[in-house]
């Protein structure tokens, strides 16, 4: 068989990768889209994976043309709601997968989804935006990792999927330390960068945290096709997932607590800031006061006759003043 090779981008059926998997165990053969047409049957020596690209609108044309894939694969597409979910559709499991975009960057518009179909002999994935899980399967695979089964195929998505949420979690966790040792050593910190970090997260416990529970409803009752090894790699991957949604959760507080403490400096040093003014506001007032009534141009000024007015008026002025900076700095102990 005839090995083709393949970039990243889409050929002109919309297909990014595809490869046939023997049932004797050999490595995978890569295919182009004419190969795949043929392999995308079921057959009893092994199984065919197809990866799209649905930004190439000859995609659905052809999975259509060339697959028998349920209806609810397509319309999952059009939906607007993009929570995790694996359902059984007849023979075939359908899964929405979120997942980071290769370029990820702590940014919230850095989750897209994959849409995949799992049937005995074929797995179909296709997605938007290149997606760093996938891209890691596809490069496994491309190296010559040997894969049972379709239902294998998801189970090792899934724990790369894990292995990219442990990453992203560490520097998140880096990112986190960063702003803790600002905090304490200076009293300052990035809020912006904070609130950022804070957004993804939460985003991407949302979006991912529904996956092992959907997953751990289908393994109770599990299609017949998928063997007894293959529901335990996805049970194992389900719960490595569930851990690695913990750790996001517990980094969500942390950044939380770090957000509040740092929210309540930043009102610290406002509200002494505001004293402040206060103070001189007051400690000032006595002198604008009494310039402001003697400097009026009318009759009845007191002192204007006496020779020492100004001296009486500069001590009584310069003792209020006393008065209200002994207050002051009184207060400001206190505080």
């Amino acid at each position: 068989m005839q090995q083709t090779t393949i970039t990243y981008g889409s050929d002109h059926a919309g297909l990014i990768c595809a490869y046939f998997f023997p049932g004797d165990g050999s490595a995978p053969v890569a295919l182009d889209a004419e190969a795949a047409a043929l392999h995308c049957r079921p057959a009893a020596d092994g199984f065919t994976w197809l990866h799209f690209n649905l930004a190439n609108v000859a995609a659905e044309r052809w999975m259509r043309s060339h697959l028998e894939l349920p209806e609810a694969f397509f319309e999952s597409q059009r939906e607007g709601m993009r929570s995790t979910r694996v359902e059984q559709e007849g023979d075939c499991l359908l899964a929405i997968v979120n997942d980071v975009a290769f370029d990820f960057s702590f940014d919230p518009s850095n989750v897209a989804t994959l849409w995949l179909a799992v049937q005995p002999g074929l797995a179909v994935s296709a997605r938007l935006k290149p997606l760093r899980s996938i891209d890691r399967l596809r490069s496994a695979v491309r190296s010559g990792e040997i894969l049972r089964s379709p239902s294998d195929l998801l189970a090792h998505l899934l724990r790369d999927q894990a292995e990219v949420m442990v990453q992203i979690v560490r520097d998140a966790t880096a990112r986190t330390d960063t702003a803790e040792d600002e905090l304490l050593a200076r009293h300052r910190g990035n809020r912006t960068a904070l609130a950022a970090m804070r957004r993804v997260l939460v985003r991407l416990q949302r979006l991912l945290a529904p996956e092992p529970a959907a997953l751990f409803r289908l393994l109770n009752r599990p299609p017949d096709w998928v063997s007894s090894e293959d529901v335990q790699e996805l049970r194992e991957a389900a719960e490595e997932f569930s851990t690695v949604i913990a750790d996001t959760a517990a980094l969500v507080e942390r950044v939380k607590v770090l957000q509040e403490e740092l929210a309540a400096h930043v009102n610290e040093q406002s509200n002494r800031t505001l004293f402040v003014l206060t103070v001189v506001t007051v400690v000032a007032l006595p002198i604008n006061l009494i310039a402001g009534l003697l400097g009026m141009n009318v009759g009845g000024v007191p002192l204007a006759e006496n020779h020492h007015g100004f001296w009486l008026v500069l001590v009584f002025v310069v003792s209020l003043t006393g008065l209200g900076g002994v207050w002051a700095m009184r207060r400001l102990r206190e505080d």
